[in-house]
């Protein structure tokens, strides 16, 4: 899709759109997240991040639709919903630190940045995280800090976090990422091989710092990568 087409766009009531299908999905996955509908703020920051800015030109034409799209290197920008999901389940505050592992397009990284006061979030694979680093900048995003690196071992020199969200699937839930997660804090993490059912997992530390997981619906992510397996 050329740059001309794309341009003609109207980006803000596609965006509006994109809000109708999340909502539909909500709806429709009840039965699995035990809800109907997601935190109004949550809402909003996906009714206002540009995800066309996060998506490689020639895939730009469907930025709003409700699915992945790719963006090299293997690599997908999320599906909106499995984006508002996971954000949701996050539970967020204002005053959160958060740490990403994963950040691929830096779409989800740019959607916690209107929610909590700082992000960390580290990609494995250098291009992209080039990328994603120019993209936040162009957007605004500077509570967003980015590096590159193997985030299973996630970011120790800025623990402990708030929440925790993870966009590739893991085998098991790092243990470094459980131990810089805060008392009281969740992270949100999809774990299972690339040819099996994969789940979206929530995990939840308490104050005391007894963990809790709790499988939310079947999904589909890259597999995590790196030299921990």
């Amino acid at each position: 899709m050329s740059a001309l087409v794309s341009a003609d766009i109207d980006y803000d009531r596609e965006r509006q759109r994109l809000l109708k299908a999340i909502e539909q999905d909500v709806r429709e996955t009840e039965i699995y997240i035990g809800k109907s509908s997601f935190d109004p703020a949550v809402m909003q920051a996906m009714g206002k991040v540009a995800r066309h800015a996060f998506v490689p030109e020639e895939y730009r034409y469907y930025s709003y639709e409700n699915r992945p799209l790719p963006i090299g290197h293997g690599q997908t920008i999320s599906q909106p919903y499995i984006v508002a999901l996971m954000t949701d389940l996050l539970s967020t505050a204002p005053t959160d630190k958060a740490l990403e592992v994963g950040t691929g397009s830096g779409y989800q990284a740019a959607i916690l940045a209107e929610l909590v006061d700082k992000v960390y979030s580290i990609e494995i694979i250098d291009e992209l995280a080039e990328q994603a680093a120019a993209v936040l900048e162009q957007q605004g995003c500077t509570n967003v800090h980015t590096r590159s690196g193997d985030g299973y071992y996630g970011w120790p020199e800025q623990a402990p976090f708030d929440v925790i969200v993870v966009t590739a699937a893991a085998g098991h839930i790092p243990p470094p990422l459980i131990k810089q997660l805060k008392p009281g804090g969740r992270m949100v993490i999809p774990v299972g091989s690339r040819f099996m059912t994969q789940q979206l997992v929530l995990v939840v530390k308490d104050e005391h710092g007894e963990v809790t997981t709790r499988q939310i619906l079947p999904v589909r992510f890259v597999p995590l990568t790196g030299k921990h397996d």
